[in-house]
């Protein structure tokens, strides 16, 4: 072999072996061809894009750690800006379920698999064992089954939302583990028994949706402990108990929604001169007067405590409140003549409404 010969082959061989190198691994092509055999997408084709060697280049939603070449994140959504969705006219649709293959992806970061409205089968248990784990977004599809039990191996897991499907079972008490955790939502699924007692350990919770579930109990008077806790929603559930007066004195929670609930007792006074403006504490079983306690910190978009059994009069220091958008105080128990001025003269009277005896504008004059 001549020495031009023997160099282009040397070329030949470092440019094979480069691109083999900068290639995914193929047990990671052979794990992403076994989760996508198990799903099904027939409008828009995305996974016609899951050919050649290297899933690293232009697999629709994977994309890969720019060192290892591993699979690090896995992009799937049913609604999106995509060129794909555009020219469909369509959101997607996918059935099938979620293999357990995803769990040979060991340097997984992400795992989002969202609005595709079809998808069935349970969370694969393995996913506790992805150590790399950050994302689980899931919401939006058919999912039954239980949450894994020991979800709280997932130690670096900042996103975990499960909302609008079908899971049942409970809250495990792992997941107060997750000190990780930024945004939890189980919304809109079939998820019963206590929230658990130390969901307080949840440090650095923001965002907590809990809403439209079978939660029973009482509300943990350990949650006031997450300093970072903005939004609460435990609405549409069946909580009972006491209000946490706790709740009233959280650094920056700004959205409390207790709605629909069958919670009794006294409203905390110090919901009324706390962080909250958003405030609904509607369709609950609570009872005694509404707290004279509003001052300039009482600001307020929403303000909502009624279909409740509450009793006397409209507090005046809600005069003094800075701001209250929406009020409705309808279907009590409250009786004397309604303040007038700000907020109350550009309120409705469906605000007002199925009272005892409350009078002045906007109902009857007194």
């Amino acid at each position: 072999m001549g020495a031009v010969s023997h160099l282009t082959l040397i070329i030949v061989l470092l440019a094979v072996s480069s691109s083999v190198v900068h290639s995914c691994p193929p047990s990671d092509r052979a794990a992403l061809l076994a989760f996508k055999s198990a799903l099904r997408e027939p409008y828009l084709g995305i996974f016609n894009t899951w050919t050649g060697s290297d899933c690293c280049r232009n697999w629709y939603g994977v994309s890969c750690d720019p060192e290892t070449h591993r699979v690090a994140d896995i992009n799937l959504r049913g609604e999106s800006e995509d060129p794909i969705f555009q020219r469909a006219h369509r959101t997607g649709f996918m059935t099938g379920c979620i293999s357990p293959a995803i769990c040979k992806l060991t340097r997984l970061s992400s795992l989002t698999i969202a609005d595709w409205k079809g998808i069935t089968g349970e969370i694969p248990r393995c996913v506790t064992r992805l150590p790399f784990l950050r994302i689980i977004d899931l919401i939006g599809n058919q999912l039954s089954g239980t949450i894994p039990a020991d979800i709280g191996r997932l130690h670096r897991l900042t996103v975990l939302n499960i909302a609008d499907n079908s899971i049942s079972g409970t809250i495990p008490g792992s997941l107060a583990n997750l000190s990780s955790l930024m945004h939890l939502d189980l919304r809109n699924n079939k998820i019963s028994g206590p929230i658990p007692g130390n969901f307080g350990n949840l440090n650095m919770l923001s965002r907590a949706l809990l809403s439209g579930n079978r939660l029973s109990g009482l509300i943990p008077s350990s949650i006031s402990r997450i300093y970072r806790l903005a939004d609460l929603d435990l609405s549409l559930n069946q909580l009972s108990g006491y209000i946490p007066a706790s709740l009233g004195k959280m650094a920056v929670l700004a959205t409390l929604n207790l709605d629909s609930n069958k919670l009794s007792g006294v409203v905390p006074t110090s919901l009324f001169s706390s962080t909250i403006g958003n405030l609904n504490l509607s369709k609950n079983s609570l009872e005694g007067r509404i707290p004279d306690v509003f001052g300039p910190r009482s600001y307020f978009t929403v303000l909502d405590l009624s279909y409740n059994n509450l009793k006397g009069p409209i507090p005046k220091s809600i005069l003094g409140a800075s701001y209250i958008g929406h009020l409705d105080l309808s279907h009590n128990h409250l009786c004397g003549k309604i303040p007038a001025g700000s907020p109350f003269n550009h309120l409705e009277a469906s605000s007002f409404t199925y009272n005892d005896c409350l009078c002045g504008k906007p109902l009857k004059a007194c």
